[in-house]
Order: C-alpha cells, then sequence, then structure tokens
C-alpha cells in the first residue's frame, strides 16, 4: 500500500501475505504534511513462529508499534479479520497509539444495499475494544480514497495528543455524575472528587475517589463515553487513573484502568 500512496515503487514487494520480514521507513511529505511511513512485518500465528527470522520480524514489528504515533490497522477486504490483524490491533491499543481501521481490497468486494454498514459491525464486532476507531474502506490497488488516509491521520494524532483543562474536565464529571449516581455496594457509595489530565498520547484522567473498589468497571466505561461525547477522541484509548483520597484530602493509592471500548 505504501507504494500506491508515495505513487512510486520505493519498495519491492510479494502479493504473498505475510512475506514481508522486515519494517521499512519512509519519509513522505504532500499537502497534508510530513510523515513517516513504516511498512511493518507481519505477525504470524503462535503455531507458525519457528524460524528465528520470524521471531525477529514480530520484534520489529512491535518496536515500531512503539515509535509509531497512529496505527494503521489494514485488514484485507476479501480475507476479513485474521488472528494476526487481532494480533496488531491489541497491540497498537495496549500501548496507546492512535489507531484507524484501514479496509484494503475493497474494489474486489462484491456489494449490495447494506453491505458496508454489515462489514463494518462484522469488525467492530471481533475488534470490540477499537470501536472508538475510524474505519476507511479504500483500494491500494485502484487508489480509491487512499487520498483520505491523510485528513484522518492528523486528526487521530491531534486527538490522541488532546489536553482537557482540569475545569473544563471536572464540568463534564459533575454533570456525568448528575445524570448517573456512582455506584454503591454494601451500602457504600462511590464519591468522586474530582479530575485531572495526567498525561497524553493517549489522553490519560487521574480520578480521585473516595474507594477505589466502589469504581466499577462499567461506571468508569460510562465516564470515558460521556468524556468522548464531549472531546471527541477519536481514534485514540483513553486511560483511566483511580486514585483514592482520605475525607481530609490525602492521597492514599491508585490504580490504572486502560478504557477504548465504547
Amino acid at each position: 500500500m505504501i507504494n500506491k500512496i508515495l505513487g512510486e515503487n520505493r519498495a519491492i514487494v510479494s502479493n504473498i501475505a505475510g512475506t514481508t520480514r522486515d519494517s521499512i521507513d519512509t519519509e513522505y511529505e504532500n499537502e497534508k504534511g510530513k510523515y513517516v511511513l513504516i511498512d511493518t512485518a507481519g505477525i504470524r500465528r503462535k503455531s507458525k513462529v519457528t524460524e528465528s527470522i520470524e521471531k525477529f520480524s514480530i520484534m520489529r514489528t512491535l518496536l515500531a508499534i512503539e515509535r509509531a504515533d497512529v496505527c494503521l490497522l489494514l485488514i484485507d477486504a476479501q480475507e476479513g479479520i485474521t488472528e494476526q490483524d487481532t494480533k496488531i490491533a491489541g497491540e497498537a491499543h495496549e500501548a496507546g497509539k492512535g489507531i484507524i481501521i484501514v479496509v484494503n481490497k475493497w474494489d474486489a468486494v462484491e456489494k449490495t444495499t447494506g453491505t458496508l454498514e454489515k462489514y463494518k459491525k462484522e469488525v467492530y464486532d471481533k475488534l470490540k475494544y477499537l470501536s472508538y476507531a475510524p474505519m476507511l474502506f479504500i483500494s491500494a490497488k485502484t487508489g480509491q480514497r487512499v487520498d483520505k488516509l491523510f485528513d484522518l491521520i492528523n486528526n487521530v494524532e491531534k486527538q490522541n495528543s488532546t489536553r482537557v483543562p482540569t475545569s473544563v474536565l471536572n464540568q463534564v464529571i459533575n454533570e456525568a455524575i448528575a445524570i448517573v449516581q456512582p455506584p454503591t455496594d454494601k451500602g457504600k457509595r462511590l464519591k468522586i472528587y474530582y479530575g485531572t489530565q495526567g498525561a497524553t498520547k493517549p489522553p490519560t484522567f487521574v480520578i480521585f475517589v473516595n474507594n477505589k473498589e466502589l469504581f466499577h468497571f462499567s461506571y468508569e466505561r460510562y465516564l470515558v463515553n460521556q468524556i468522548r461525547k464531549e472531546f471527541g477522541l477519536e481514534g485514540t484509548p483513553v486511560r483511566i487513573i483511580v486514585r483514592e483520597k482520605n475525607e481530609k484530602g490525602g492521597e492514599k493509592n491508585g490504580f490504572v484502568h486502560y478504557n477504548g471500548d465504547n
């Protein structure tokens, strides 16, 4: 696909899936900006990783994910989601990278009414934790919609780097609490004192509460959805760090939630 984006052959590739062994860096500039495109080696099923060279390919792919700002998860439209796709998607998500799901060879798919929406549903059903990632249907062979990639890349990188003012964040949190009260357990109710943003890439929010055990995953997901609703954050996972404070305001301890599922 890199050759089609660049409009020239800079990398020698094979049509046989899984034959790319190394990660190749290519500098590229267009009217949308300057980029370094990293064409990664594929990751095969563990049962098939028997050669030392394949193990090095996996290592290089994981290192490429760490280096990247935005990861494009390239899916073969005819083949659908593979175990390899799931593995790469999980690594990019856990690394906190911006993610775009790119469905290639869409021109080769026979279409009827609703084909695209049905395909999107099948992909998101298999990659539920990537429900925040935008999906683009392209054809690297014909160039169809390839040019739209760069607007998406720029937007996702921006979202992954989003910083929210503390006052605005707490306004959203307070409004969310007013709509849906925090959960209770055995007569004890979760109290959320306030929140602040601790980091970007990905957006990471620190939430101070009275009891971290009461901060159930379902309520965390609700808060994340409210934050996404207000600030967008398309294409990026969201981290939640929960820290306890006693009634006098002293900090006790904390733990990290890593939420991407909408």
